[in-house]
């Protein structure tokens, strides 16, 4: 699971997603004349609009302070709508999104700790136009709908056979289910805050949990597995209760909320949470299967590119040549590290080898933050 979404405990109605741009970005994002100005610094966050119209957004954020931040918009109760991570000093990047009317707030975070210096906001009239402008893009939606629910229901039985081995204490057949069990999850990653809190259930590693948060899901059995060499009656439930939260999920696609910009933003900041967080080996560090949950992260997020290419190529063709480029590079690097349907185990992956991973996907992550402004609904 991505830390950054381990504090989307409920399902937005908010149309919104936002993309990370590393901040050691060498080229501005260039804003348009109507993006709305947000000025960060070290000791404040000024957005030059505190109140504009409901639909199709762009935030134009300039750090001018002498540390990275990070840029949050908040719906209430500190819900994530929509962030931007790594911004460095002195770059400027936009975010694009389709919000919907209602209070927010913009946090910005100097350091990219803490909860941020925040400006209320109000975004006025009616819903946001949901991809209504080309009609391409409510099929993509759809189709990538579709897709979520075909990755969800081939995951049930999956998941199911994995808990049946550790009720059972089969602790060697659970290991080897372990990976496979997760591809259909990663795979759906990019719009995982559309689910809730689906992901802090199932997919919450222990440096990620929240105050009170009981550890449940894959990493909580994956550790036991591992680490402990055991298994415990405690496993066992843990096992029953994943299988219970994933039928969940698979119930919930039906009416996510999801939109072209979501998709986009999505598949990027999943690419982001890889390049910084997962290529240490953080996420499967008991197991180090993480290179299957690469490749499944890259399948998804090409996925979407895929889906919302027609009309992003019409806008910017040489950003769709640029993805297809990089999308063939990094799978091709993928495939170096697969034997039948297994991967390398990540722990026998040198230094080396994970930088010229992590490059790939700094590449790849660059030209798809791009994505979302190419497919963006204008009116």
């Amino acid at each position: 699971m991505p830390a950054r979404r381990s504090t989307a405990a409920t399902l937005l109605t908010i149309a919104v997603a936002g993309a990370a741009l590393a901040g050691c970005s060498k080229k501005d994002d260039a804003a348009s004349a109507d993006a709305v100005k947000v000025t960060a610094s070290d000791s404040a966050c000024e957005v030059a609009k505190t109140s504009f119209p409901a639909g199709a957004v762009e935030l134009s954020v300039q750090n001018k302070g002498s540390k990275s931040t990070e840029v949050y918009v908040y719906a209430a109760g500190d819900k994530i709508v929509t962030e931007r991570e790594n911004i460095g000093p002195g770059t400027t990047v936009s975010i694009h999104a389709e919000i919907k009317a209602g209070e927010y707030e913009i946090a910005c975070k100097p350091g990219m700790t803490g909860d941020g210096i925040r400006q209320k906001i109000t975004v006025t009239g009616g819903a946001a136009p949901a991809a209504k402008a080309d009609p391409r893009l409510a099929a993509a939606v759809e189709a990538y709908r579709k897709y979520a629910q075909e990755q969800a229901d081939a995951t049930i039985p999956v998941v199911t056979q994995f808990a049946e081995a550790v009720k059972a204490g089969d602790t060697e057949k659970a290991k080897s289910l372990f990976a496979a069990s997760r591809v259909g999850w990663e795979r759906t990653e990019p719009i995982a805050e559309s689910f809730g809190d689906i992901d802090p259930k199932t997919d919450t590693r222990e440096d990620s949990l929240e105050a009170g948060q009981q550890w449940t899901g894959w990493h909580k059995i994956e550790k036991s597995l591992w680490a402990d060499g055991k298994i415990t009656d405690d496993d066992k439930k843990l096992a029953d209760q994943l299988v219970t939260d994933l039928k969940d999920w698979q119930s919930r696609i039906a009416k996510a909320e999801i939109t072209p910009t979501s998709m986009a933003n999505g598949a990027k900041e999943l690419l982001d949470e890889v390049s910084k967080n997962k290529i240490t080996g953080e996420e499967d560090r008991y197991s180090h299967t993480d290179l299957s949950d690469f490749a499944a992260n890259v399948d998804g997020a090409e996925k979407a590119y895929e889906l919302l290419k027609p009309v992003a190529s019409e806008k910017d063709a040489a950003l769709a040549k640029t993805l297809d480029t990089e999308f063939a590079a990094i799978k091709v690097l993928l495939g170096k590290y697969k034997q039948g349907e297994a991967y390398t185990s990540y722990d026998k992956i040198t230094e080396p080898e994970r930088k010229a991973f992590s490059d790939a996907v700094n590449s790849l992550g660059e030209p798809l933050s791009k994505l979302a402004a190419a497919v963006v609904v204008t009116g």
